[in-house]
């Protein structure tokens, strides 16, 4: 780019006939476009509206967006022009800004999401660079509140819609929907799998899938869809008469993810907080859905003992009313399956940490059954985690629970390029560590397996955990725990960040999990894990758990919180005989750290 300009002109016929004969590139030329309000439409909503496109022809576009009845409260335009700009800088650039507007929060962006971009083309990281001068002059303006690091760090841009989807997620969104179609057309309703180790996007999938349907059936038969999307041919009169008073929701079990999706929603049009819910609330909604996703469904529940005497009595309840009888065989599954009629499970079975989830045959007769009915969709590529996509693997194989496994090869040392994964012997300089990555990047917390009491619940006088003379307390909110005042000064719980994006993960691997090395395998120490639900028993069904199956959830846990962490994973272990262990396998070490390596 040799520089460009924005020009700003009123939204309105005769100001924009004007501005359009005042230069031949605002009739032939490729730019971008925000159309924006000065205030939103209704103050008490609390959001700008905003749209942003990209076109050969600004005025005639412009033009038609003065037509569209959803864009009458909208005031003015911004147009962003470059000598340098073609095609496929524009895309980009649309895409680009789409995004953090909706990361940023100030804006409910009024565009459909089947057309983000992220696509290869000549000199694209001279025009990326570029991007961040654009971005500032719009912050400079108002348009923009937080910088970008700010926005890329909050939930709000990392559970959006508008997301470039990676190939793998492409083809399970389009063959999701075509056969959605298929089934509607026909009049059947089935179970979809969508099934993928942690960073691969199983929550990306199931936002943008409610986005793209709601977008699809609040078309318009005059609506030009983007011409080089894929789900372009999914925008057709048929299919949206199809999604008429079609009800999807959306099922995600943990509170704390639960929240910041309804967030997104919030400031999503065609999406409502109220279709996000939990799975008692789906088993208890008196109209039934058309279609019900389910995020994690690894962590819905079995019959099990509820964390409420409230919970338990609907427990029975829901069954009741859905089955006619108190059938305890029945799950939270179960419930989502009998009101509604097509449903679709991102599941991960090796996320299911607590005796309570559904259980891991069930998982795996779940996936199989998928799989022969040709409705089971992978997803392989690692979004999250810069250490690659053998990384995941790596992590479950030194955490693989039983005695050795004679088939597979026993866990060799790595280095990950690029990747900050580092062995400390003294809590105080991890903790240490990771306020400095927090200072330089965001995201930077403690986290660890549930090995102290929760001793601090409701007071703001005592500590939880203490370590190498450091004092520590876990989190102190079950709700955004990440983004609250005073995280980094805490520990977090699987409970707290599992779904969760951290730029660096401090874990602590507690005295719950041991290593024996004369069986040369992990140990479970029952009476170092303090997860209540964790490791109850379960009289209703008549399960009583073993330390194998208790070690097969904390070694979950543990694989969970080693696969938070974008840019770097740091480790500290407590028990002796695991830190050994550990230390010829996990790269980095405090001294290392202290040296400045």
């Amino acid at each position: 780019m040799t520089g460009f300009e924005i020009q700003r002109v009123p939204f309105d016929k005769t100001a924009v006939r004007s501005w359009t004969k005042s230069d031949p590139r605002h009739r032939s030329w490729p730019v971008v476009y925000l159309i924006d309000a000065e205030a939103p439409k209704k103050p008490s909503s609390g959001f700008k509206d905003v749209y942003v496109g990209e076109t050969l022809n600004a005025g005639a576009r412009v033009l038609q967006h003065l037509d569209s009845p959803g864009k009458q409260h909208l005031t003015q335009v911004r147009v962003v022009l470059d000598d340098t700009f073609n095609k496929s800088v524009c895309l980009d650039l649309e895409s680009h800004l789409i995004r953090l507007l909706a990361g940023d929060g100030t804006y409910r962006v009024l565009n459909r999401n089947e057309g983000i971009t992220d696509s290869a083309y000549y000199d694209r990281e001279v025009y990326r660079e570029s991007f961040r001068e654009v971005f500032d002059t719009l912050r400079d303006e108002g348009v923009f509140t937080r910088s970008v690091p700010e926005i890329e760090n909050s939930d709000l841009f990392k559970l959006s819609p508008y997301k470039a989807l990676t190939q793998d997620q492409a083809i399970a969104v389009e063959d999701i929907v075509e056969g959605l179609f298929d089934d509607l057309a026909k009049g059947v309703g089935e179970l979809l799998v969508v099934q993928g180790e942690p960073g691969t996007g199983k929550t990306v999938v199931a936002v943008y899938l409610m986005k793209l349907l709601a977008d699809i059936a609040a078309s318009k038969p005059d609506d030009e869809p983007d011409a080089d999307s894929i789900f372009a041919d999914f925008f057709t009169d048929d299919h949206r008469r199809a999604l008429q008073d079609f009800r999807v929701g959306l099922v995600v079990p943990q509170q704390s993810l639960r929240e910041s999706i309804r967030r997104v929603f919030k400031r999503t049009p065609g999406l409502h907080p109220s279709q996000v819910m939990t799975a008692f609330q789906a088993g208890e909604s008196e109209q039934p859905w058309d279609l019900l996703i389910v995020d994690e469904a690894h962590r819905l529940n079995q019959r099990a003992n509820q964390s409420s005497g409230g919970q338990n009595k609907k427990f029975k309840d829901i069954t009741t009313t859905l089955f006619g009888a108190d059938d305890i065989t029945k799950t939270q599954l179960d419930w989502i399956r009998a009101r509604s009629r097509h449903q679709i499970l991102m599941v991960d079975p090796e996320q299911s940490v607590r005796p309570a989830d559904l259980a891991p045959e069930m998982l795996r007769e779940l996936v199989s059954a998928a799989k022969d009915d040709l409705r089971h969709y992978p997803l392989v590529s690692q979004m999250r985690v810069r250490a690659g996509e053998d990384y995941i693997g790596w992590i479950r194989s030194i955490l693989r629970p039983g005695p050795p496994d004679v088939d597979a090869p026993p866990p060799a040392p790595r280095t990950f390029q690029d990747y900050d994964m580092q062995f400390f012997d003294d809590i105080g300089e991890m903790h240490d560590a990771i306020r400095a990555r927090d200072a330089e990047h965001g995201l930077a917390r403690l986290v660890a397996g549930y090995a102290w009491p929760w001793v601090s619940k409701g007071s703001a006088d005592v500590h939880d955990i203490e370590l190498d003379g450091r004092l520590l307390r876990w989190n102190s909110t079950d709700t955004d725990w990440i983004a609250s005042p005073g995280s980094l000064e805490e520990v977090g719980s699987i409970h707290t960040v599992q779904g969760y994006d951290l730029n660096y993960a401090g874990v602590v691997i507690g005295r719950d999990l041991e290593w024996d090395p004369k069986a040369d395998r992990l140990l479970v120490n029952r009476r170092n894990y303090f997860d209540k639900k964790g490791k109850e028993n379960n009289p209703t069904l008549g399960r009583k758990y073993s330390d194998e199956e208790l070690l097969r959830y904390i070694c979950n846990v543990y694989a969970v919180l080693l696969t938070r962490g974008i840019r770097g994973t740091y480790v500290y272990v407590c028990d002796e005989g695991l830190r050994e262990r550990l230390t010829g396998l996990l790269p980095g070490s405090s001294a290392q750290v202290r040296d400045g390596n």
